[in-house]
C-alpha cells in the first residue's frame, strides 16, 4: 500500500511566552514542519513575578521533555487564606503528599521561561517582530504583517500572543475584551528583607479584605513575591486600564491597602473615624511588608476578560488560538501557563496524527479543548451566582462575613479536572476513539 507523503507545513507562532515556546517545542518534533516564533520584544523576558506549577502543568512538561529542566521553586503543599485585618485563618488547603508525583511549586516566571527556552531549537525565535495584522490569502496561506514593515506567509498561524491577541482580533474582529474591575500590582524582593515580620509569610497565602487581597509566597532562590489586587469600578476606570506590566510608584500601590482619610476630613477626627475606608485596613506587618518593597519595584497589571468562543480555529483551519488568546478568563484559575502549554501539545499531537492535514487536525483540536474551556466558563458563572446569593441571604453582612464570602474556593467541588488534568491520558482516550 502506498502512503501519501507528509506535506510540508510552514507554521508561524505569534508570541514567545510559555504557550508559544511550548507549542514550538511540540511542533518541532513533527516531520516536515517548519516553525518560527515571532516575538514583539527585543529581549525575551517574562513580565510579572511568580507562577504556579501544579500537577496538570507538570504532566504536560513531562510530555514535552522539559520537566527535569525546571529545578527551582517553593513547594506549595500548604496554601492559606487569611483575614487580612484580624489575621484569622479562614481556609487552609493541605494538598496530599505523594512521593510518586512532583511537588506543586510557586516559582519565578523567568524560571519556567528559561526551562522552555532550553528546549527550543536554535533559529526558531525572531525578536522585535511586533505583529500588526494577519490577512487571509486563501490557498496561498496567511500573511503576517509586522510593525517594522516586513511580512511573511505561513500555512498555519498559531495565536499565542496573550489576552490582547492581535491574531484573535484579526480573525475574530467582533471579539470584545472588558476591564473586570481588578487591578494587580506585582513585585519580587529578597525573603531576607521581610522574614522578620511574620512566620506565616513563609507559607503561600492570600490575606483578604472585602474588596482587596495581598498574596505572599516564596518563589525559590531566596526571593519572595507580593501580588496585590484591588477593585476599581469598570464604569469609571475602564478607559485608563490599558496597561500591562507598567511601572508605578510605591506610594500609589500602598494607597490601596492603607486606611487614609481624605484631605477634606482631616480637621474632624470623629468624622474621620466614621468615614475612613475600612476595606483597606490590614495588619501592621502586612503594611510593613509593602513598605519594604524597593523603590520602582512595582508593576501594574489590569485584568481583562472576554466571552467564550464557539471555535478556537478560523479561516478554513489556517488560524488557531492557544493560551489566553483563546479563553480570556483573566487568570481566574491560576494555571494559565499550564492551559497554554496543554493547548500547544494537543495541537502538535493532532497534526502528527493526521500527518499535517490542517483541517482534520484543527477540527480535532476544537473537539478536545473547546469543552474544557466551556466547563471553566460555566464554573466561574456558577461560583459568581452562588456568592451573590449567599451575600443576599446575609442581608447586611459584616466586614468579616464579606471577607469570608470572597475567599477563593472550589465550592465543595472536585477541581481535579483542572489541577490534576492528565493531558496525555486525555489525548490517548480521544485518539483511541478515532476511526482507523
Amino acid at each position: 500500500m502506498t502512503v501519501d507523503p507528509i506535506p510540508h507545513l510552514k507554521i508561524a507562532v505569534v508570541g514567545g511566552g510559555p504557550g508559544g515556546l511550548a507549542t514550538a517545542i511540540a511542533l518541532s518534533k513533527i516531520p516536515n514542519v517548519e516553525v518560527t516564533i515571532y516575538e514583539q520584544a527585543s529581549l525575551l523576558r517574562e513580565v510579572g513575578a511568580g507562577i504556579s506549577i501544579g500537577q496538570n502543568t507538570w504532566n504536560v512538561l513531562e510530555l514535552l521533555g522539559v520537566a527535569d529542566t525546571l529545578k527551582s521553586g517553593h513547594e506549595t503543599w500548604t496554601v492559606l487564606n487569611m483575614n487580612g485585618r484580624s489575621g484569622e485563618e479562614l481556609l487552609r488547603r493541605e494538598k496530599p503528599l505523594a512521593p510518586s508525583i512532583r511537588a506543586p511549586i510557586r516559582t519565578q516566571r523567568t524560571a519556567l521561561q528559561s526551562a522552555l527556552l532550553a528546549h527550543v531549537k536554535p533559529g526558531v525565535i525572531q525578536l522585535s517582530k511586533k505583529l500588526t495584522s494577519i490577512v487571509d490569502r486563501g490557498d496561498e496561506g496567511v500573511e503576517l504583517n509586522f510593525k517594522d514593515g516586513t511580512n511573511v506567509m505561513a500555512d498555519l498561524v498559531v495565536g499565542a500572543d496573550g489576552i490582547r491577541s492581535v491574531v484573535r482580533d484579526s480573525a475574530w474582529p467582533s471579539y470584545e475584551l472588558k476591564f473586570t474591575g481588578t487591578t494587580i500590582w506585582r513585585t519580587l524582593l529578597p525573603w531576607d528583607a521581610v522574614k522578620d515580620l511574620d512566620p506565616r509569610f513563609e507559607i503561600t497565602g492570600w490575606w483578604h479584605t472585602p474588596t482587596t487581597h495581598v498574596y505572599f509566597s516564596p518563589v525559590g532562590e531566596g526571593l519572595w513575591e507580593i501580588a496585590c489586587r484591588a477593585w476599581h469600578d469598570p464604569a469609571t476606570h475602564s478607559a485608563s486600564k490599558v496597561s500591562w506590566g507598567v511601572p508605578v510608584t510605591n506610594e500609589h500601590v500602598e494607597s490601596h491597602f492603607t486606611v487614609r482619610p481624605s484631605f477634606s476630613t482631616l480637621l474632624d477626627t470623629d468624622f474621620v473615624r466614621e468615614k475612613t475606608d475600612k476595606t483597606k485596613e490590614y495588619l501592621p506587618e502586612i503594611r510593613e511588608a509593602l513598605a519594604r518593597v524597593p523603590t520602582d519595584g512595582w508593576r501594574e497589571f489590569a485584568a481583562f476578560a472576554g466571552p467564550e468562543l464557539s471555535k478556537l480555529t478560523a479561516w478554513d483551519s489556517k488560524v488557531v488560538l492557544v493560551g489566553d488568546s483563546s479563553h480570556a478568563l483573566s487568570g481566574a484559575f491560576g494555571s494559565g501557563a499550564g492551559f497554554a502549554i496543554e493547548d500547544g501539545w494537543v495541537l502538535a499531537q493532532a497534526l502528527s496524527y493526521f500527518r499535517n492535514d490542517r483541517r482534520k487536525a484543527l477540527h480535532l483540536f476544537d473537539e478536545i479543548r473547546l469543552p474544557y474551556y466551556a466547563r471553566m466558563y460555566a464554573h466561574l458563572e456558577e461560583q459568581s451566582t452562588l456568592r451573590a446569593a449567599k451575600l443576599k441571604t446575609l442581608g447586611n453582612p459584616t466586614y468579616d462575613e464579606r471577607v469570608a464570602n470572597k475567599i477563593i474556593s472550589d465550592g465543595g467541588k472536585d477541581m481535579s479536572w483542572i489541577y490534576g488534568n492528565d493531558i496525555g491520558a486525555v489525548w490517548k482516550k480521544k485518539a483511541e476513539s478515532l476511526p482507523a
